[in-house]
């Protein structure tokens, strides 16, 4: 299964860091945020990668062309837009296709401009601005059996503030420090059928879009994850990612 990383947003919530690269490129405990991604999605047998470039794609480029574990398996496909890598050692099985898919173009729009890359097969989509430890054995399970086009990965995730139940008579009853909350969020790890790819167009933008327009056909299914997500849109949040790795109790480790 092929597997597309978002990487081309402009993460201006985060300039601290995304001034200088793109936020994927952010580093927790030496590698980039990119890179943890790759590393639990290799360890589900799925290590055939494809990189929607765009805010700064110089920096992903030059990751894979200055690092000698990556071999350059195709460098005239510079010429189209492509690079392509094949990694060594542990990532002896991982090959690399660094796509440039516009500087300010939409979510849905990287995808789409990708269609010819993933051919017609059942491929993979998330974003590379966040870590989790989903398994993605049961999110294909769990897509294979429900005859769905689509399905997103979501959780409920944990309330930035603690919450407090006020009375009628302005008394507060009950304080829940950071409470999970009973909505749930799409954080990516999507695996979609060829047909997907009809659902979006050049300019739009994959959930707001596209994935709102599968639902309303039925052809949107969620798989309920459990476990650790943490998004990486501001830098208070990298911090928090980088210190779990320090402290050598990173959840999202899974390798």
């Amino acid at each position: 299964m092929k597997a597309i990383l978002l990487a081309g947003g402009l993460g201006t919530r985060m300039r601290e860091e995304t001034e200088y690269r793109p936020k994927p490129m952010v580093e927790v405990g030496g590698q980039p945020i990119l890179w943890h991604i790759m590393k639990n999605l290799s360890r589900f047998g799925i290590t055939d990668f494809i990189i929607a470039s765009g805010y700064k794609s110089e920096v992903i480029n030059r990751y894979f062309q200055e690092h000698s574990e990556w071999t350059s398996i195709s460098p005239d496909a510079a010429d189209h837009g492509l690079l392509r890598f094949q990694g060594s050692g542990d990532q002896s099985t991982w090959t690399v296709t660094v796509a440039f898919t516009g500087d300010e173009t939409n979510t849905g729009g990287r995808v789409s401009r990708l269609a010819s890359l993933v051919g017609d097969a059942t491929f993979f989509v998330t974003y590379g601005d966040g870590l989790a430890d989903v398994d993605m054995y049961d999110v294909i399970r769990l897509h294979t059996e429900s005859g769905s086009l689509a399905t997103l990965t979501a959780v409920q995730p944990t309330s930035r503030f603690g919450l407090m139940d006020i009375g009628d008579d302005g008394l507060v009853t009950h304080f829940r420090e950071k409470p999970r909350m009973k909505d749930w969020v799409s954080i990516g790890y999507f695996i979609f059928e060829p047909a997907v790819l009809d659902y979006l167009h050049d300019d739009c933008g994959l959930e707001e879009d596209g994935l709102a327009r599968l639902a309303a056909d039925g052809q949107l299914n969620a798989y309920r994850h459990e476990g650790f997500w943490q998004p990486m849109d501001t830098f208070r949040e990298y911090t928090i990612l980088q210190e779990l790795w320090e402290t050598g109790s990173a959840p999202w480790k899974m390798w």
